[in-house]
This record gives structure tokens, sequence and C-alpha cells, in this order.
């Protein structure tokens, strides 16, 4: 088998083995640049140090047993940056200066669709797959694979930022394109819709309402949990629902929480995105929060240092949004100066764009928010009960007190049950290493601090 044959067939078996978006930012671009007979080693080439780097570390063995499928032969895989190597961004001509018009002119093809509503820049090519969204990812496969047919409707939850958007538009544009036109898809905000029926009402043509929303084979609705408690709202969305649920046509929803936790939801509309697939998307962890920077470095043609990425995906937790944004303020920066940039005035971008410390909150509204998630009464938490139940969301309200707001041990003590600061520091510390191990740890803290910048 000829290298470039033996090459294609092994990242055709690859494909099958990971996930789309990974295989065309990581794999798609690689090559076997050799095979050495003597001692068994293939050579592969990827365009820059950082997929280089990650393929190495994340795919070695995948690669290794797929080159072994198809060449017995093959004893072991190294890797190395091929300069010619195809990358996905397309450099412009030497010595040629783009103006500011051409710069920044949107593309015709990255203009959003009037018809569908939907922004072609979001596709699953660009989408990172993790362990916080694999499910997520599988669930909308398997819905664009056999559309209205299965996990109908199909309703994604998660907190701000963590890339809800970017998937149901990139599930859009995925059924648009693989069907040819022959199915059609509208995208709309929550916002739209009740903004379209009150239009409606209002010029008396709730007619079109029903010819916009219920003549299509996919809609899909972002950030459902607004229509709650708005009456005329949720009935023409009830019966919206109805209308293309009997005719097997798909229905895709996001909220920003699961369906039995939107409190002013009508119960038959509870009741009814609760029989479809319920799937959430949880925050990233740190391999997953460097491989978005990784691959938005890649994919842009970036230089960056690779530490202060790995100091960003680790300071950076909450959501993808911020990751970012402050990626683009540090490149803005170190181009704008010509220099590497210090952890001082990283740290400076990173609080600046995560608002990590409020002066605007109050240590009666980070108390409450801990007892709205947890459901208990604030009092729960401020007087000297020691009932079990009451144990975590106590630590974690001191925890969120000291990491959030700053407050002194002995402050938070005497808001929390007049505790014996020493009981605070123990609280701090316990949390604070819990969460380092224990991911749902992780993920209601972050909730919570959701909850907090909030208020």
């Amino acid at each position: 088998m000829e290298q470039h044959e033996l090459w294609r067939a092994v990242l055709g078996d690859i494909e099958l083995q990971i996930s789309k978006p990974n295989f065309l930012t990581w794999l798609k671009h690689s090559q076997l640049v050799e095979k050495r007979d003597r001692d068994g080693v293939a050579l592969v080439g990827l365009p820059n140090n950082f997929a280089k780097e990650w393929v190495r570390n994340r795919y070695h063995k995948i690669i290794l047993g797929s080159l072994r499928t198809f060449d017995a032969s093959v004893k072991n895989v190294e890797y190395a940056v091929i300069h010619n190597a195809p990358t996905p961004k397309k450099d412009l001509p030497q010595n040629r200066k783009v103006s500011n018009e051409e710069e920044f002119r949107l593309p015709l093809d990255l203009k959003v669709d009037p018809k569908t509503n939907l922004n072609p820049k979001y596709t699953f090519s660009s989408f990172i797959v993790g362990s916080s969204n694999d499910l997520a990812y599988a669930a909308v496969q398997a819905v664009i694979k056999d559309v209205g047919k299965k996990y109908n409707p199909l309703f994604v939850y998660g907190g701000v930022g963590l890339g809800k958007t970017h998937l149901l538009q990139a599930a859009g544009n995925e059924i648009t394109s693989s069907y040819r036109g022959g199915a059609s898809v509208l995208y709309v905000t929550s916002e739209k819709f009740l903004n379209d029926v009150v239009a409606a009402i209002r010029n008396k043509r709730m007619e079109d309402i029903k010819k916009k929303y219920r003549d299509v084979d996919v809609l899909i609705i972002d950030d459902i949990q607004f229509i709650g408690g708005k009456t005329t709202t949720e009935q023409e969305f009830f019966h919206t629902f109805n209308a293309l649920y009997e005719n097997n046509k798909q229905i895709i929803l996001s909220s920003d929480r699961a369906p039995s936790a939107i409190p002013t939801l009508e119960e038959r509309l509870r009741s009814r995105f609760e029989g479809g697939m319920i799937v959430d998307i949880a925050y990233p962890d740190y391999e997953m929060r460097l491989a978005i920077l990784k691959t938005k470095v890649l994919n842009q043609n970036i230089t960056i240092d690779e530490k202060t990425i790995e100091y960003i995906a680790s300071k950076v937790q909450r959501n993808i949004r911020e990751l970012e944004g402050v990626l683009n303020k540090v490149v803005f920066y170190t181009q704008y100066k010509n220099t590497a940039i210090e952890t001082k005035k990283l740290d400076e971008i990173i609080n600046e764009v995560t608002q990590t410390v409020s002066k605007n909150i109050t240590a009666q509204e980070a108390i409450k928010a801990v007892a709205d998630f947890f459901e208990i009464p604030v009092a729960d938490l401020t007087n000297r009960s020691r009932k079990k139940e009451i144990v975590e969301p106590r630590q974690i309200a001191m925890y969120i007190l000291r990491d959030v707001l700053k407050l002194s041990y002995p402050h938070i003590g005497e808001k929390l049950g007049k505790r014996d600061h020493t009981t605070v520091i123990h609280a701090c510390e316990k949390i604070s290493r819990d969460i380092t191990q224990n991911n749902h740890l992780s993920q209601k803290i972050m909730m919570i601090k959701e909850r907090v910048f909030k208020t």
C-alpha cells in the first residue's frame, strides 16, 4: 500500500472512532510524512506545535492501533511539525496589506440566513466535544439522522455560555445541508417568539404566527425558559408544539435549567418537554477548556505562549465565552505591546472579563443565592441549626463569601450562625480541596456563582 493510501485509510478508520468536530480540528490536516521500515516508525506531520502536542497526548493510541490494523510492520508513531502542511486558514499572499474595509467586511457566506435565522459560523467542526457535553452532542447527532422520529422534543439545558446556542445552530445548519433544502428549519430565541405573538395579537394576524411556526420541519427555540409565566405566549407555543409533534416535525429546545426547575412554566408544557429527551451541558473541565483555547489558537493562526494558554484554562472556569474573551484580550495586549504578558497583567484581564469580584453584591444576596439553589430557607444557613442536610449548603455559603466577596473569616462566621473563624477556615479549605476532585460539587459551585452574579 502506498504511503498516501495508507494514511487515507487510517484517517477513515479514525474518523469512525472520534467525534467529527475533533477529527476535523486535529487530524484532517495531518500527513504521513515517512514510514521507516528499518525501525517500524511512522512519522506523522501536523501544521503546528499545538496540534502536534495535542494529537500526541490525546490520540496516539488510536493512531498507532489504526496504523497497525493496515500495516503490521508499524511499531511506533512519532510526530513532527510540517510547515507546508495544509492548514484550516488560508493565508494572504505575502506583502499584501488588508484594508480596514476588507478586514471588517462580513463575507457573504457568513451572514445569517434570513429564512432560517441560522448563522453559518456555527458548525460542528468548531464545536469541541468533551465529557461535559458529549451526551448532548450524541443526542443532536441522533436527531439529525432521524429528524422528527427520535428524541422529539430534544431539550438541551445548561448554564450561560456553555455552547447551547452553538450546538442548536450547528444542528440546524447540518440538517439544512444534509437534506439539501428538503427540510425547512427555523431557529428563533424565545424572545423573538414572544414578540411575534404580541405583534400578531396587536395586528389581529394570528394566522401569520401559525403559518410561520407550524409550516416547518424543524423548529429550534433558544432559551425557552423565558416564556414561563407569559400566559398567551405559552398557550400559543403549546398549540404550536402539538401541531408539530403530531406531524412528526422535529422540536429542539434549550434552557438554562431542566423543565422541572422552571417554576413559572405551565404544567402541560413541562409534561410535553419531559416526554422527549432531556440532556444537559455541564461546565467544561480543565482538559476541555484547554482544547477549546488550543482549537481557537490553531484555527486563527494565533501566536501565544503555551503556558499562558494553560494558565487561562486553569483560571477561567465558568463558561466558554469568558475563555474566548480572555484569550482575545490577551492576544490584543501581546500584539499591541509586542511582548509576552506578565502574570499580574494576565490576572487583571481575567478578573476584568470574568468579573470575579463585584462590589455590588452583598453577603445577604450571596447567602440567598445558595439557599435558593438548595431550596432551603435562608434562616437555616444563618442560624445555628445543626441539621445534617444543612452542613454542605452552609459550607458552600462560607466558601462563596470568601471566594467571591473576599470577606474575612470572622465576618463570615458572624453572618452564618455566629460560628468561630476556625470553623469557616475548615469549611473553605474543605470545599476548595473537594472541588478539584468532585466534578459534581464543582458544577454546584459554578451554578451558584452564576446565581450570585445575576443578583
